[in-house]
This record gives structure tokens, sequence and C-alpha cells, in this order.
């Protein structure tokens, strides 16, 4: 994928590297913070706005970053980030060019490890996940849609919570769409895009769109891996190759759920771990924590199956809300990371209600293959809800 990413890099025109700086990395880069009178704004209203390259390259992309105003935990006014993307290929349909809400696998608990760093041009492994999604990123871009790619983690780099994403998403919807300059407006047709990490806040938008951003209208949504059953993720995964990300998701839940006071049943080392681990991106944790039991760190037995732990991963599942747009999701039936039971319950949920979804079940080769494999099946459902094909209500499972 990584040299997809860069003959796709080629296409859109990426020209011979410069020597340059690294962009000043989110937490010193005044451009993030609020600014002091940040209640006064409306969500998705746009309060700061600067123009990059995106990567730091010179590509035939028109690309910015919007500081908007969102709703944070605790109903909070906070200052969210997303980087707007528009291509050189001109937009040929009948109606105004769409927008693309595309939401990367953040996966972390730093700042620095959020989309915006990346597509401005970090190059630390922060950046991996971004790379990662280049073919994805420039398949929309060559249609010609616009791409609004969030840091939907929020200023606090929140991991696994699910409003305070779902809302993110929609606020940066709402800026893209009264960003002028990018030739978009109220009249642009919105459509989602999310894997794995980035399906997570991509269905809680979808969920939360009804109560929280009403006026936005979505042609359709696409989502595939989608993280359910975050406890059995967690259990699934502690022990080996991918412990790390049993790691995270426990010291995430313990951020953001603090009533749940969950941080008393680690031991010294877990303290120490929760001190230093909260400014590791997802990828250099699944190197740091590979074949690491939670247990490890935790002076409760079973952690992973502890009723707190447990009331707070519950506090994050999708599917007590059915999205009302329509949506076409996949998964893995070999996902060695989102084990496909969770996807199957999340199915029964919305297609026992009225709702119009296409659902695969997809052969290819596990979490990462499906990523690849799916992809082009996603981007076409989005192509034809733009261009207003029918589509027929009720449930399509395969």
């Amino acid at each position: 994928m990584l040299v997809g990413s860069a003959i796709l890099l080629v296409t859109l025109g990426a020209g011979a590297a410069t020597a340059r700086l690294d962009p000043v990395l989110p937490a010193n880069d005044p451009f993030y913070a609020a600014p002091a009178n940040v209640a006064d704004y409306a969500p998705g209203a746009i309060m700061n706005r600067r123009e990059i390259l995106m990567f730091g390259l010179p590509l035939r992309v028109s690309a910015w970053q919007l500081q908007y105003r969102s709703t944070g935990p605790g109903d909070r006014p906070v200052a969210a980030v997303a980087t707007v993307l528009v291509s050189a290929a001109p937009w040929a349909g009948p109606n105004a060019r769409p927008v693309l809400s595309y939401q990367i696998a953040e996966d972390s608990l730093d700042t620095h490890c959020a989309p915006s760093y990346a597509l401005h041009g970090g190059r630390d492994s922060a950046i991996s996940s971004t790379v990662i999604d280049t073919p994805f990123l420039a398949d929309a871009l060559m249609r010609g849609w616009a791409v609004v790619v969030p840091d939907y983690e929020g200023p606090e780099s929140r991991f696994f919570d699910g409003v305070n994403s779902g809302r993110a998403v929609l606020d940066g919807i709402r800026a893209a769409r009264g960003f002028s300059a990018a030739g978009l407006s109220t009249a642009s047709p919105v459509g989602a895009w999310g894997y794995s990490g980035g399906a997570f806040a991509t269905m809680w938008a979808a969920q939360l769109r009804r109560t929280y951003a009403p006026e936005l209208s979505f042609a359709g949504v696409t989502a595939g891996g989608i993280p359910t059953d975050i406890a059995g993720i967690a259990r699934n995964a502690d022990g080996g190759t991918q412990a790390g990300l049993s790691m995270l998701i426990v010291l995430a839940l313990m951020r953001n759920a603090p009533n749940f006071e969950m941080s008393a049943m680690l031991n010294d080392r877990g303290r120490a771990e929760m001190a230093t681990a909260t400014t590791t991106c997802g990828v250099d944790m699944l190197a740091r924590y590979s074949a690491a039991h939670v247990d490890e760190f935790s002076k409760s037995p079973d952690l992973l199956s502890q009723p707190m732990f447990l009331a707070a991963a519950r506090e994050q599942e999708l599917g007590d809300v059915v999205p009302d747009m329509p949506l076409y999701l996949y998964h893995s039936t070999t996902d060695e990371v989102v084990p496909v039971a969770g996807f199957d319950a999340l199915l029964n949920r919305y297609c026992g209600s009225k709702s119009t979804v296409i659902a695969r079940h997809s052969s290819a080769s596990g979490h990462n293959g499906t990523a690849i494999a799916e992809a082009p099946g996603g981007m076409d459902f989005l192509a034809d809800r733009f261009a207003g094909e029918p589509l027929t209500p009720g449930c399509s499972l395969s």
C-alpha cells in the first residue's frame, strides 16, 4: 500500500521533494489554540484558516486547514481542526461539487498523531495511518470530489469517544460546506467514509446527525472494519501481536471516563505507562506492547472483564440509534483485529428497523486486506449516491 500511495501521489502531480522542516507540532502551533471567545461561535463555524501544501509537497491539490468550533465532553465548546482537499480535476456532475468527510484511523492519545499534522507534512511515525489511506484519498480527489479530513478525536485526542468524535465529524462538514474558497456551499451533497477507527467516528456521526446536525443530509455513508464489541476487541488482541491495541483501549477509556475510576485498577507499572503512553501514537503502541498482557499493568485480576471496564466500553458502542441515510458496510469474515461477530450483531440492530443498508461479508484476507479489496465498491456506492441513482430501501446482505 505504501508503494501504491507513492504512485498515486505522482499521479496527482508530486514533484521532487525539496529540503524542508516538519511543521510545528499541534501542541506548539498557535493555529490549533482555541480563541478566548470560542463559545461565541456556533458549532461548525470557521474560526481560523490557512492554506497548506498536502504532505508538504507540490501536488496538484488545493489544501487548507480549518479551525472550527465543535462540542467536546460535557458539551464544552472546543476548537477542532480539519483539512479540506480539492484536486484540479473538474467536477462535471449536474449538481454542486460533493464533499466527502473522510475519517482516517487516528487511533492515538496525542495530537501529533492527528491527520492534519501528517497532511501538513509531518514526517514522524504518526503519519503512517494517513499515508496508508492515500490511495483512497486520491481516488476521491480524482473523482472530482472535495474531501474534508477532520481531526475527529479533538484537541484532547479522545480515542473511542463516540459522541465527541461524531460531533467533530459533523461540525467539520459544516465548516467545509461553509468554506467558499474550496468552491463548496450548503448545496454540496455530503457523503462520509471511514475504515476501522475511522469507521467508528463515521458511524457515530451517522447516528448523531438527526439530533446534532439536522440540517445536514447525507447522500450516503461507507464504513468497513467497524469496531464493535470494544471489550471483545481488547480481549482478542491481549497477549498477541496486536496487544498494543488492548493497552490503547484501556488507557483511552480510563482517560475518557474518569467517573469509572478505572485508574485505581492499575499497579505501579500501569500508572507509569499511563503517564508516558498518552503521548504515543497507536502504531508505536503496537510495537511497544507486542505480546504483552493488560494484567501485567493491573492490580485487579482479569481487568478486561471487570465491570467498570465493561461499563466504560459499553458507553461507546454503536447501534443504539439506527442511521437514517443509505449505508454501505463491509467486514472481513476472517478479521483478526475486529471479530466479525460484532459486525453481525450491529447489522441485526440496523436491519431490525427501517433502514437502507448494503452489507458485505468479505472473503478478503483479514482486516488490512479487506480495507484494500472492498474500497472500490464503497467508493462506487458513494458515487452512485452523489449521482442520485435510486436505491431500494431495506437490507441487502451478502
